[in-house]
């Protein structure tokens, strides 16, 4: 799969005395650690992503809680993040919430203070063969994640289940928004890779020659049958 989310515990590190209110840091990904879904993510992954990001936009990823689900909206922040950077042991980020003013910030604050928001999970998508397979057996990696494009981090409550419950969650709202949502084939395409776990180039060519488009098999995760099964699932998808 193209897009994929891994969760991280950690205990939440308040800001110093002195700094924004709301202000916290903690760990996004974790280097080493393979996760639900067998993938497992090298020093070095976020290197680039977090440059060109830099770059071109200016900012960094977007913060959300629980990657935007629960409050209907993904595309709607609860908080910025200040600053990314790897180090030894992962990707660590620093932020602080916003509209503490709110009853929506109140309420997510509380939840970081009382530790009903547990973890971090990033959300991300494999770069064009930025990843090379394991062997999958108990206790190794079935992929290692080499250059990946950081998509958002969110809070959430549960890390180690964020991978099951954010496709499960994702599905259910790409049915009911798909209509709303989508109007362009460049939005097309980041609905292939988001909810449909295309690679940049698989989304590209459905996209462009519709449902009789014939993927490269030799995608970086060597999807090609994969992405054929479920062209008939995402047409259906479509036209409800």
């Amino acid at each position: 799969m193209d897009f994929g989310c891994i969760g991280t515990p950690f205990e939440v590190k308040f800001a110093d005395e002195g700094a924004p209110a709301g202000s916290f840091e903690g760990y996004g990904a974790v280097f080493g650690n393979i996760d639900s879904h067998g993938d497992l993510i090298e020093p070095g992954a976020f290197a680039k992503s977090l440059l060109e990001r830099k770059r071109d936009k200016g900012n960094f990823p977007p913060m959300y809680k629980m990657h935007g689900i629960m409050t209907g909206n993904r595309h709607e922040p609860i908080g910025v993040w200040e600053d990314m950077s790897e180090d030894t042991n992962g990707l660590h980020v620093k932020g602080r919430l916003i509209g503490l003013d709110t009853e929506q910030g109140k309420w997510t604050h509380a939840q970081l203070k009382e530790g009903a928001l547990k973890g971090l999970s990033i959300g991300y998508r494999v770069a064009p063969y930025g990843a090379r397979k394991g062997s999958g057996k108990a206790g190794e990696p079935a992929r290692f994640i080499k250059a990946a494009v950081l998509r958002e981090v969110s809070l959430v409550d549960d890390p180690s289940n964020a991978l099951a419950r954010v496709y499960s969650m994702k599905a259910a709202a790409a049915e009911e928004s798909f209509s709303d949502e989508i109007k362009t084939i460049r939005e097309f395409e980041d609905f292939l890779r988001d909810v449909g776990g295309y690679s940049h180039s698989a989304a590209k060519a459905i996209a462009a020659g519709g449902f009789k488009a014939k993927p490269d098999p030799r995608d970086e995760d060597g999807i090609g049958d994969h992405i054929r099964a479920r062209l008939g699932e995402l047409a259906t998808l479509i036209q409800k």
